[in-house]
């Protein structure tokens, strides 16, 4: 492995400004406790905090933080100076030369995007105590914003903000879309600057903003790949429009009908004798998606508490992995990690075009995740656009609870089985 990750690190930090690899070193080990990483965002720094820590056999692992989220790697290889580090859940690794015990040098590697968006250089050191060094806030950010993202363009599109700041300026929260929620972001109000930041793998977010009275504006990076401007004024009325109104069925149609081969080779349709006469939850996803990956979770619980009564989960893939064979890798890795126990299909391609030929008889699939809600009878009862998860707080807790009590419904309603009967 030390010979390869040395010779992608040549290959892959060229042109970037890397430091050469220094000789070998008899010991491969990395300082246990707090480290920060940067990552260079077009020459914008995009700062990550990760504690470093071994087992009782010195097995090394990593935990990644982003406010109240914390990510598990177990998967660190070292081989002399040589680091490979794999994310959990999406195709993304660290491929690093180790610089003594405390330095690391070398690039994020997100292996579902295109060949120069893909690579991310960093530098990551131990010790880091702050995500970013901040001076005295010059006032408040927290509270309810009405955010627009790249407005006046055809990519435009509204957000709610919702930021929580501390009396040191520290600043937690995120931004709701109509598409999903952008989870965990942590950060400062430095002065009047705000600094925003994320990192899970698949995503790498960075925001800023220069605070003025009650309106921020700003840039937002995603990656190496997208960048764009936003702003945003205090307003604690601002909602977005309803994520159940955004998805509907396309007319003439009322029910649902699919069939995908699973991730075992064996075609798996709703029409099966296996859902006939039960309520049916149909997640369309991917597992890129970390929205989806929040989703995944809270339906995996409500499928295993109502189980019993009928319940059933479908998931339904659409990967941006373009090799078949990695993308379903992708997908067990996906169940496997997340323990899924309901069934996941695999559609193909996470395209416009394949999306609209998979799923015919949805009008408007605009998001990635997209939940179709299905009664006893094979009804349509209703569809839901996005996912808000557990970073935008107090929604995502309400959120929680009108599911399920929609899940409770569902299964309590013979959809109108005993008057067919």
């Amino acid at each position: 492995m030390r010979a390869l990750v040395a010779c992608l690190l040549t290959f892959l930090l060229a042109g970037c400004g890397a430091v050469t690899a220094p000789a070998p070193e008899t010991s491969a080990t990395l300082r246990d406790g707090p480290w920060r990483m940067v990552l260079d965002i077009h020459g914008r720094q995009l700062p990550v905090l990760f504690d470093v820590h071994a087992d009782s056999s010195g097995v090394i692992g990593l935990t990644i933080h982003n406010g109240k989220e914390r990510i598990e790697v177990s998967e660190v290889d070292l081989d002399g100076d040589s680091v490979r580090v794999r994310m959990p859940l999406f195709d993304a690794e660290l491929l690093a030369v180790r610089q003594g015990d405390s330095t690391l040098t070398g690039v994020c590697w997100n292996h579902v995007r295109r060949p120069g968006e893909d690579r991310i250089p960093f530098v990551a050191r131990a010790g880091g105590a702050h995500r970013f060094n901040a001076s005295a806030p010059a006032g408040d950010v927290g509270g309810h914003w009405e955010a627009h993202f790249s407005l006046g363009t055809p990519d435009g599109y509204a957000a709610l903000g919702l930021f929580h700041q501390g009396s040191d300026g520290r600043v937690t929260g995120t931004f709701g879309t109509e598409t999903g929620d952008y989870r965990f972001l942590e950060g400062v109000l430095d002065g009047d600057t705000l600094r925003l930041s994320s990192f899970n793998g698949s995503q790498a977010f960075l925001f800023t903003a220069v605070l003025r009275n009650d309106s921020l504006q700003g840039l937002f990076s995603s990656g190496i790949h997208w960048s764009e401007p936003w702003s945003a004024v205090r307003n604690p009325s601002f909602r977005l429009r309803n994520p159940d109104s955004l998805t509907v069925l396309k007319e003439g149609h009322d029910m649902v009908h699919l069939r995908f081969p699973g991730l075992d080779g064996d075609t798996i349709s709703t029409t099966d004798e296996r859902y006939h006469g039960k309520p049916l939850l149909v997640q369309i996803m991917g597992s890129w998606c970390a929205n989806c990956v929040d989703e995944t979770v809270l339906l995996d619980e409500l499928y295993e508490r109502y189980q019993d009564d009928g319940l059933e989960v479908i998931a339904v893939a659409f990967e941006k992995q373009t090799d078949r064979q990695r993308a379903l890798a992708g997908l067990e890795r996906f169940k496997r990690t997340l323990d899924v126990d309901y069934p996941i299909l695999f559609a193909g391609a996470a395209s416009k075009e394949n999306t609209r030929s998979q799923l015919p008889f949805l009008e408007h699939v605009m998001s990635y995740p997209t939940c179709i809600f299905i009664d006893r009878s094979g009804k349509v009862r209703k569809i839901h656009t996005g996912f808000y998860g557990p970073g935008t707080g107090p929604y995502y807790e309400a959120f929680k609870r009108d599911l399920e009590a929609f899940v409770q419904q569902l299964v309590a309603d013979d959809g109108g089985l005993t008057a067919q009967r």
